[in-house]
């Protein structure tokens, strides 16, 4: 006689996301092939594959993993316009303090040589101690060190509260991106990078309000005051919505796997003669109380090699996606934030503009037009992903994404030149704007999707890859370029500076840019440039009528013969680094 034992079902609770996907033997190599049963995105099966465990973090519902992606995008945001915000300030505070202009501007570079510091030091500390603690005390560092620079008196104390506030906020270089690739699969990295390199790339319109709050009553004290009042704000908000994120996934999994095996293994022991059904749901741990989330200190790993990550993450200089990486932000952030927030304050108040000190950080209004008309295409990524992995059977791989790069690839050199040529001959303000703003819209592909490809192709190795690249962006290519950038400066010499941007961001473009494309690419150059030179000799200034000084259109005949040898040098230099590699 046949028995059947029907348990009662259990209570709907949340919906736990299943996947059946798994990594191919290369890495960044996944199989997203669904079955079914599977949970989908773009058709395709969920990677990482989740716990059946409700606090599993890719297990969390939508609205809060949301608010952890904006607290960070903000925090973010905050801690990069205070490093660089005060672009404006390096000739008030040169007059202020009795320094040069070259050490006032060492008020940025040296606490951008801290912000990189403190990712190779404090990704070890979250991996062990916790996300949660590990940003919750980096707040805590950002906010005494904005409260030191407002109050600040002299030169060395505004450099040491700089610092401080600096060591805290730069667990923004790293933070993020591991906490998107805690919460979130990878059919949304790109779509989440992409928001939080935006709410990074804004911080470049922070020079605007900075230089507009120099007439006030507190002058640029006030900037520090409006960032601190944001920053303690920011901190309560963090305090009561971000969970900590490091979960031991592949141990759950094992765990269910092996009861699941040990279950089938007793249900087939049974006496054969006695048909027995058993209905057994799988045992779900509850979901942690809110009150439970809110403890200030984070799981400790003790299996975290603490001492060993620091040597052992500078081995990825090795990797070639992460030098990728490295030389496509450093160049970016070095040489075109801070270059440009450098240059265009003490051009643009200085003859033949002549504009106030108030205006000095309008030039943020390009770059953000930039970034505001990349942010349309951030999906772009993952689309072109998903579209390659369905003609691929379902086989995803890393390099399916980079192929939305290739528009950015030639508007970026672009807007170099332009932006060089303006600096050097004095020509119109417009093109100030026009160059930051391509080289801005070029910057936010960069931004994006190359950290989206690092983080596929080494998705269990994301901390050490961090850290890797955070040290070579903030001490030694945001340091170098910052002094070279200064050094052009002092020798009026923007074009040349320019030019070494174009000529690295023109190699990058080489390996990916066919005969098709190098084409268009000189043919647009040569006429943009043909063009301006006609109309600059058909308005030169006749003989024999002196100016007291240039004009910021019309350029006289020397000064034409000077533009047209720029920009044959310019296009004989495009042309030799996009041209293929002989056989």
């Amino acid at each position: 006689m046949a028995n059947s034992l029907n348990e009662q079902p259990p209570k709907l609770g949340p919906h736990l996301v299943h996947s059946h996907a798994h990594e191919g033997d290369i890495p960044g190599t996944v199989n997203v092939k669904a079955v079914d049963g599977d949970d989908t995105g773009y058709g395709q099966a969920l990677f990482p594959v989740p716990a059946e465990d409700p606090n599993d973090p890719l297990q969390w519902s939508q609205f809060k993993k949301t608010m952890i992606l904006i607290i960070i995008c903000i925090y973010s945001f905050l801690g990069n316009s205070a490093l660089l915000g005060v672009g404006p300030y390096i000739t008030l505070w040169s007059e202020t303090f009795d320094v040069s202009q070259a050490d006032a501007s060492t008020l940025i570079s040296y606490p951008n040589l801290a912000y990189g510091l403190t990712s190779w030091l404090l990704v070890p500390m979250y991996l062990r101690f916790g996300r949660r603690p590990v940003m919750l005390g980096s707040m805590l560092a950002f906010i005494a060190g904005l409260a030191g620079c407002s109050r600040a008196t002299s030169f060395g104390g505004l450099m040491a509260a700089r610092i401080v506030h600096c060591l805290g906020a730069g667990i923004c270089e790293a933070l993020p991106v591991q906490l998107v690739n805690d919460i979130f699969f990878l059919h949304e990295r790109g779509v989440q990078l992409g928001y939080y390199t935006f709410a990074l790339c804004l911080a470049t319109l922070a020079t605007l309000p900075a230089a507009y709050m120099l007439p006030t009553k507190y002058s640029w004290r006030l900037f520090f005051y409006v960032i601190l009042a944001f920053a303690a704000a920011l901190f309560i908000l963090a305090f009561f919505f971000i969970e900590e994120t490091s979960y031991k996934r592949r141990k759950h999994i094992d765990a269910t796997v092996n009861g699941d095996q040990d279950s089938a293994n007793a249900t087939s022991s049974q006496d054969k003669s006695e048909a027995v059904t058993i209905e057994q749901a799988p045992v779900i741990p509850p979901r942690k109380s809110f009150l439970s989330t809110l403890q200030p200190w984070g799981r400790i790993d003790p299996d975290v090699p603490f001492i060993t990550l620091l040597w052992r993450s500078m081995t990825y200089f090795l990797v070639p996606q992460v030098l990728w990486v490295v030389t496509s932000f450093g160049i970016i952030i070095g040489l075109g934030g801070l270059a440009f927030n450098f240059v265009f304050p003490i051009k643009i108040t200085a003859p033949p503009y002549n504009w106030p000190t108030s205006l000095s950080g309008i030039h943020s209004v390009g770059s953000a037009i930039g970034f505001l008309l990349a942010v349309p295409f951030t999906p772009t990524s993952d689309m072109l992903a998903a579209y390659l992995t369905r003609r691929n059977n379902g086989i995803r791989e890393a390099e399916m994404r980079l192929g939305v790069m290739l528009p950015a690839m030639i508007v970026g050199p672009i807007g170099l030149v332009v932006y060089g040529l303006t600096a050097q001959l004095n020509l119109h303000w417009i093109g100030y704007f026009l160059g930051a703003g391509m080289a801005s819209w070029c910057g936010y592909f960069y931004y994006s999707f190359t950290l989206a490809y690092a983080v596929d192709s080494y998705n269990n190795d994301t901390s050490e890859m961090l850290m890797a690249m955070n040290v070579a962006l903030d001490v030694t290519i945001h340091c170098a370029t910052t002094q070279y950038t200064i050094a052009k400066e002092e020798e009026t010499d923007r074009g040349e500076a320019n030019g070494q941007k174009l000529y690295v961001m023109s190699s990058r473009a080489r390996e990916m840019c066919s005969g098709p494309i190098r084409r268009p690419v000189r043919e647009v150059c040569k006429e943009v440039l043909c063009t301006l030179m006609q109309k600059q000799q058909e308005k030169a200034p006749a003989k024999g009528n002196p100016t007291d000084q240039p004009n910021i259109i019309d350029l006289g005949p020397s000064q034409a013969d000077e533009l047209k040898q720029i920009a044959s040098d310019t296009l004989i230099l495009m042309t030799e680094v996009v041209k293929p590699e002989s056989p």
